[in-house]
């Protein structure tokens, strides 16, 4: 017979055999790229995991412990997130909806994202809680396709690999001058210059969530060697590899 909803309750199970439930959620810490949230019912940020942390370049929790998504995201993003809020604090439960997150760079990447209401021992809804996943190589219902689109598949798919500008413009179909020219209107930056900063940014999960030696993350992902790794990353970060992941892992 399978378990009632009670009987499979998280909270109830690890009360049944005397565990601390905030035991439990520190694991949530250790979630690769699965970015987890609580608010209050003013959408102020009440706790969060290392991957939120990281998509935001936040190093210390407290600093934004009490901040809102106008704070973090802009007002567009956070407008959505707001109204998402008030239908949640309503007691309406979102799953599995794609949209858009943002990230600290001022950049932002579809998610799958699902937020259940928060209640106290008298079931009132006190506050918010999510979870946002990103999707990769998924087309956010054809969204984000445009005629840049395999260009930026390929790249996200071999960013480790050298990837001169005539291949990614055939991919797409286009001249090499139309590539460069649309490509720097859509981004705001090359194409050599997309690729550094994603490779940059990819390797940011290995150093926090790996042990890996930074001469091996840097072959990994794309870079000649560790100095180069190191001045890349500096370019970026403003910190050194080895700077960042003493700063999280200390978190």
């Amino acid at each position: 017979m399978p378990p009632t909803d009670s009987e499979s309750n998280l909270y109830d199970q690890l009360t049944r055999i005397g565990a601390k439930p905030p035991e439990a959620i520190e694991l949530l810490d250790y979630v690769e790229d699965l970015l987890l949230w609580m608010k209050d019912a003013e959408g102020h940020y009440q706790w969060f995991n290392r991957a939120f942390m990281m998509n935001f370049n936040i190093s210390d929790r407290a600093a934004i412990i009490g901040q809102t998504d106008f704070d973090l995201c802009g007002l567009v993003l956070a407008n959505q997130y707001r109204i998402d809020d008030e239908r949640v604090l309503a007691g309406e439960r979102i799953r599995s909806r794609v949209e858009l997150v943002g990230r600290f760079d001022h950049t932002s990447r579809w998610c799958l994202t699902s937020k259940i209401p928060l209640h106290n021992e008298q079931n009132e809804v006190v506050g918010t809680m999510g979870i946002s996943q990103p999707l990769g190589e998924i087309a956010a219902s054809g969204a984000n396709e445009g005629p840049l689109s395999p260009a930026i598949r390929h790249i996200s798919q071999h960013y480790n690999e050298a990837l001169p500008n005539l291949q990614l413009a055939k991919l797409c179909g286009l001249s090499l001058r139309a590539f460069e020219r649309q490509f720097l209107a859509e981004y705001g930056m090359s194409p050599h210059e997309y690729v550094r900063n994603l490779r940059v940014r990819v390797s940011c999960q290995s150093l926090v969530f790996s042990r890996k030696p930074l001469a091996e993350i840097a072959t990994e992902f794309g870079f000649s060697d560790q100095s180069h790794f190191t001045k890349e990353f500096r370019r970026l970060m403003n910190e050194t590899p080895r700077a960042y992941r003493l700063r999280y892992a200390e978190s």
